[in-house]
């Protein structure tokens, strides 16, 4: 995209973490920017600093592993800002447990909102861009989308589904201008790590760098598509 001032972006799980990074990175940027997340709270406290920057947003509170709510938010987008330009999928979840032990609701939950919540919003988003000519689809994955490890075996599986959704719908869409990334990041200094974890935070990924790659994929030029994008620590971060 030449620029993305005055663009519209959605941005999921934008409460806190990267999805906050995220919004508030491309409101710097110009973009107008729909928040979701399922705690308003934390939305209304994104959107203050957003505002209070000169920038604009607004805060939609959704579950999206509920399909009434989902659909809510798509169409209290578009009566709201607008058809988003941008759809950042970012919203995630996984509970670390053995497959044999793994609570059903468990998996349901991983795989509703980690790969069927991003299928179902650029469903509802993408023919819009489709008719503009441009927009963007970016996913945030994981490593874990690469390699499967013991007791993450629903998150992995969500993680590898999203990068095989991600080429599908680039091969769908690329030749309507409309870029589809994934970005799959290793370790990063958010909550979705648990504190007890022998890790140096300060060796991770921060939120910053993930907001960063999201704007090279938006700034690329419009003869290529950076489909998919691995960022690892550039030091380990085990203790």
């Amino acid at each position: 995209m030449n620029s993305l001032a005055g663009k519209i972006a959605i941005v999921t799980g934008a409460g806190r973490g990267i999805g906050k990074a995220v919004a508030s990175n491309l409101a710097e940027c110009g973009c107008r920017v729909i928040l979701t997340a399922r705690t308003l709270a934390q939305l209304e406290q994104v959107q203050q600093e957003i505002s209070t920057s000169g920038r604009e947003a607004i805060a939609i509170a959704a579950d999206l592993t509920r399909d009434d709510e989902v659909q809510q938010l798509v169409e209290q987008s578009q009566q709201r800002l607008g058809a988003p330009d941008i759809l950042i999928n970012n919203a995630g979840w996984g509970k670390r447990a053995p497959v044999v032990k793994v609570p059903r609701e468990d998996l349901d939950q991983t795989l509703r909102l980690n790969l069927r919540a991003p299928m179902i919003l650029a469903r509802s988003f993408v023919p819009r861009m489709i008719e503009k000519g441009e927009g963007a689809v970016i996913n945030i994955g994981s490593i874990s989308g690469k390699t499967g490890e013991p007791n993450g075996a629903a998150y992995s599986a969500s993680k590898f589904g999203l990068i095989g959704f991600t080429q599908s719908l680039y091969e769908e869409v690329r030749e309507y201008g409309i870029k589809v990334a994934v970005i799959l990041p290793g370790f990063v200094d958010t909550p979705l790590i648990p504190p007890n974890r022998q890790l140096d935070r300060s060796k991770m990924i921060q939120t910053a760098d993930v907001a960063q790659t999201v704007r090279y994929i938006l700034a690329s030029a419009p003869t290529c598509c950076p489909v998919e994008i691995t960022l690892r620590p550039q030091k380990s971060p085990y203790r």
